[in-house]
């Protein structure tokens, strides 16, 4: 195994002593169900002598894993109910997935997808993906393209141009986004010359960058992305709410200014999907919601998030944020809103 092997077994990550000897058996039976890896880039951020290090909790297995609650979802945001073919979800009208690989270089245990991506997962190729862009050419609603995967971002940079020059051939389609971690876990992938390949010729140019701690602004990462930036790419950011990780005001507050800082726009705060054995991430919906709320105001604008929740079973997505309005249910009556003191203030009806 060379330095830049990603840890993809239980005995990787106990010969680098990210993991104990004796949770060896344990984790064995969770790696079984569920993909490992772990990118040098990652592992070096570990502290092992930290048992609550937030990176490790993201990436290194748990027996926790291995418990399912009764309302968690093999499926969880019902891609497969919106999937007309392989390779696309067409959820909402005006845009649909295209997932091109069911790889990740590395693999969140916290993942919506856990139960369909791991290594060797097949990418989109050949009649599949010409399927795919077929039914994509073929409705002209379809106004943005999302690759996503997996991680699309594990292609070659000739498959990446592949990609994008058949999408550029679709009149219809004028927006290209690409969802990825590779970025913060891989940022040495991220050449010059591969972030001109994820230009989408003709089309508006989004990366969204799945990132949920900021300790992984490594200075390496922050050049991967700045590389991006500088392709002419508009980059977004998309992180998941993880108790362990990031559920603390300090933390949150210090994740969105370091996107900000690095010419990443925040745009959602995922509320954790309903995974099989990932109940051990989750907060309520009304700790979520006080969470975001105190970033209002003690942030600049530039640093809030839309907090999200994907309905399970594929209704789709709706902002759950905390509301500072209250009292004008009722047509013509006073209002009131809330500042980030808490102070309520009258507001007038009408």
């Amino acid at each position: 195994m060379t330095a830049h092997t990603p840890l993809r077994s239980i005995d990787a990550l106990v010969a680098r002593g990210l993991v104990a000897p004796d949770r060896r058996e344990a984790l064995e039976a969770v790696a079984a169900r569920y993909a490992v890896s772990l990118t040098p880039a990652l592992a070096a951020l570990i502290d092992p002598a930290d048992a609550a290090d937030p990176i490790a909790r993201q990436f290194i297995p748990d027996a926790a894993e291995l418990v399912t609650l009764p309302q968690e979802l093999v499926d969880p945001i019902g891609d497969d109910a919106h999937s007309p073919v392989e390779g696309v979800v067409h959820r909402y009208p005006d845009r649909a997935l295209l997932k091109l690989v069911h790889a990740c270089p590395v693999y969140c245990r916290f993942c919506f997808r856990r139960e369909m991506v791991g290594p060797g997962g097949a990418s989109l190729s050949g009649e599949k993906l010409d399927a795919a862009l077929a039914y994509l050419a073929s409705r002209p609603e379809i106004w943005e393209v999302i690759m996503t995967g997996g991680d699309p971002l594990i292609l070659s940079a000739r498959r990446v141009r592949e990609v994008a020059k058949r999408l550029a051939a679709i009149p219809h389609i004028k927006v290209a986004r690409w969802h990825t971690r590779v970025p913060v876990v891989d940022p040495e992938r991220i050449t010059a010359d591969y972030a001109r390949a994820l230009r989408v010729p003709g089309k508006a140019s989004y990366i969204a960058i799945h990132a949920n701690h900021p300790r992984e602004f490594t200075p390496a990462a922050r050049a991967a992305i700045a590389r991006l930036a500088d392709a002419g790419h508009v980059l977004l950011s998309q992180s998941v709410l993880l108790r362990g990780v990031n559920a603390d005001v300090a933390t949150l507050a210090a994740l969105m200014r370091a996107f900000v800082e690095n010419r990443v726009k925040p745009y959602y705060l995922h509320h954790p999907d309903l995974a099989p054995g990932t109940s051990h991430f989750r907060l309520s919906l009304a700790e979520g919601q006080a969470l975001v709320k105190s970033l209002r105001g003690h942030l600049s604008g530039l640093c809030q998030p839309t907090y999200i929740l994907d309905i399970p079973g594929g209704a789709g997505k709706v902002p759950v944020g905390p509301g500072f309005l209250s009292g004008c249910e009722t047509p013509g009556t006073e209002g009131a809103v809330e500042d980030r003191f808490g102070e309520r203030h009258p507001y007038p009806p009408g």
